[in-house]
Parts: C-alpha cells; sequence; structure tokens
C-alpha cells in the first residue's frame, strides 16, 4: 500500500510495505542497523516507557542535606561497626558503579540494535553516574581519604571477589562477535543475567539493607536518603535486563536450553555465595539491629525472587522475608517535601512512585 502527499507542484509517495518490513526488522541482536536513530514505530514500548520512568525519577546528590551525617561522623554517638558499614558500602559501590555504567555503555547497548533499547540504556547509564558522583559527594562531606576507598576495592577480597565475578562476564563480548552464533548469543544472555539479577539485583542488597537499618535508627539520614533513590533506580535497572534478557531468550529461543539454565541457576548461587561472605565482611561483630544471619536470609530471598522472575527455579522454594519493613522504608510517595528547597521539582507523581514490592 503505498500513500501519496501532494504539496504545490510536488508529489511525496511514500510506501507502508517498506516500513512494516523495518518495524519487523527491529529485534534486541542483528537486527536493522542504521544510522538514523529512528525511534519510530516503537516496538518495544516496555523500553520507552521505562526510559520516561527512570527520566521522571531524576535527582541530584547536592540536593540532599549532609549536615546530620557529618555531625554524626565526627561525633560520639556512633560504633566502630557502623562506621565500617558506611566505609565498605562507600569502598564496595565506588567500583561497582562504575563495572556496571561500563557495561551498559561498552558492551550491552553496543550489541543490541532496537533504538528504544539503546535509548533506555544510555538512560541507565547516566544514573550509574549519578550514583558514582552521589559516592564522591558521601566521601567529600564527611572527609573520608578517597585513597582508601581505592584500597579497598583493591585489597578486601571479598570486594575484589565480587568485582572480579561480574567483569568476567563482559570480557568475552568486548570485541567483533558474531550473534549469529548461539553460543555468543548466550554469552550476551548470561551478562544480561549476571549483572540485571546477580548483580544490581542481589549483590546490591546486603548494603542496601544495612545503611537503610542505620537510616531506620535515624542514623546518616543523608546518606540513607541517597541509598533509597538508588535503590529506586536499580528497581527500574533489574526489570530493564529483565525484559531484555526475555525478549532475547523470546527472538532465540534456541538458546534457553536446560543446561543453560542450570548454568544460570549455578552463576546465582556463586553470587549469593559471594555477596553472603561480604555481609559477613560487613558486620564481623554484632550491633544494634543488625544481624549478618538476617541479611544472608534476605539475599536467599531475593535471589529467588530474581530467579523467579526469569523463568528459572528458585533455590529456597517458600523462603520467607526476614525484613519486611523495607518496602515501608523505600515508599517516596509518604514524603513529597523531602526537600525543603526544591520541592517543586519533585512532585511528579512519577519521580515519587515507590520502588516495586517485587523488587525488595
Amino acid at each position: 500500500m503505498e500513500k501519496t502527499f501532494e504539496i504545490g507542484d510536488r508529489k511525496f509517495v511514500l510506501d507502508q510495505a517498506k516500513a512494516e518490513q523495518a518495524f519487523a526488522a527491529k529485534k534486541i541482536i542483528n537486527g536493522l542497523k542504521t544510522e538514523a536513530f529512528n525511534l519510530l514505530p516503537l516496538k518495544y514500548v516496555w523500553a520507552y516507557d521505562l526510559y520516561r520512568a527512570m527520566k521522571a525519577n531524576h535527582w541530584e546528590p547536592e540536593d540532599i542535606q549532609m549536615q546530620k551525617d557529618i555531625e554524626q561522623w565526627q561525633g560520639n554517638e556512633l560504633s566502630d561497626v557502623e562506621r565500617w558499614i558506611i566505609r565498605m558500602g562507600i569502598g564496595y559501590f565506588s567500583a561497582a558503579e562504575g563495572i556496571v555504567g561500563d557495561n551498559v555503555i561498552h558492551v550491552v547497548r553496543e550489541l543490541v540494535t532496537a533504538p528504544e533499547l539503546k535509548l533506555v540504556l544510555g538512560r541507565h547509564a547516566h544514573e550509574e553516574n549519578i550514583h558514582a558522583d552521589s559516592l564522591l559527594y558521601m566521601i567529600s562531606s564527611l572527609g573520608i581519604n578517597p585513597h582508601e576507598c581505592e584500597a579497598m576495592f583493591e585489597q578486601i577480597p571479598t570486594i575484589k571477589r565480587k568485582n572480579e565475578f561480574v567483569t568476567r562476564q563482559s570480557h568475552a563480548l568486548r570485541r567483533d562477535i558474531d550473534l549469529t552464533d548461539p553460543k555468543n548469543k548466550q554469552l550476551l544472555a548470561k551478562n544480561m543475567f549476571v549483572f540485571g539479577q546477580c548483580m544490581e539485583g542481589t549483590q546490591f542488597y546486603g548494603l542496601f539493607g544495612m545503611v537503610l537499618s542505620l537510616w531506620r535508627q535515624n542514623k546518616f539520614p543523608g546518606i540513607g536518603q541517597m541509598f533509597r533513590y538508588t535503590l529506586r533506580d536499580e528497581s527500574n535497572h533489574i526489570a530493564l535486563f529483565r525484559n531484555l534478557l526475555k525478549d532475547l531468550i523470546n527472538e532465540n529461543p534456541e538458546i534457553w536450553t536446560p543446561e543453560f539454565r542450570e548454568e544460570l541457576v549455578d552463576t546465582m548461587i556463586e553470587a549469593v555465595a559471594l555477596e553472603k561472605e561480604f555481609i559477613s565482611d560487613c558486620l564481623p561483630v554484632g550491633a544494634v539491629g543488625l544481624s549478618a544471619a538476617e541479611f544472608c536470609q534476605y539475599i536467599d530471598f531475593i535471589a529467588d525472587r530474581r530467579l523467579e522472575g526469569v523463568g528459572l527455579r528458585q533455590l529456597n522454594p517458600g523462603i520467607q522475608n526476614p525484613l519486611p519493613w523495607l518496602s515501608e522504608t523505600m515508599d517516596l510517595k509518604k514524603e513529597a517535601n523531602f526537600f525543603e528547597q526544591r520541592v517543586t521539582e519533585y512532585q511528579k507523581s512519577s519521580a515519587l512512585a515507590a520502588v516495586n514490592d517485587d523488587d525488595l
């Protein structure tokens, strides 16, 4: 079918069949390649919707007051364990956020072909930059020596092992790769699973829970607020990589073999073991309101949510969430005035959306 537009003495003919062919050629990988960043017509509508939700959630670290955190850090009311948790959080995330952003930009975004996927992945990377910036803001506000952070992710074994666990998933994809080969498709699928469901979806949650436990006790209100916003962002990142993985499988069903599914489950088992070791380093001794055993159980609970979300078998069916308060803590809709100096900029209902309970 052709549609003709006559403007003055000029005639323009549009071929609908060719447009439909271009739309059909949109795919997660191996799709239509063009230099034109043409979003329309949208094929992966979920990606554009998620992009808009992520954009509406925009925040800046400098908008968050740190005076109370500074007073507590310089005072005598904190225990050594509470200070150590903050140091471990800053030390781990100062490396981890950069690892995620680098993989998004230089691996996944390079390999997907639909423009709307590149759009939302670009936003994802931008949010990782904000998270990294927030850590610099925490470090400078508290007066922590930045070389300590570098030493932590280079020298603390559990941090180093967690980082190596994810970085090795991207090495094989950082080259010209034939994505018509099912084995290479599986490499990309595993990368999506590791970064979305194992790292951001599971291994980030031990520290999220610890820092927000302190926040609940009126300690580190500024850092706690930044972690709440970060966790809200992570909820969207998890959904993004979950949707990418599921659509990749739907378009390439030959990769979803029983053996590959078990490989992903085994990968989650490794991720959980590494996270539990890390939790033990964060809480080497007990503290008020903080139990290493509870956080380890929470990681088991979260891991099963991630596995179930992508159609894989659970490791601990029926396990209960030991931190039910976390969903309540993350309900940002109840705090319309959390920035006195910039209230109107954070009034959009979409920007005040709570994290989906499925991701906690």
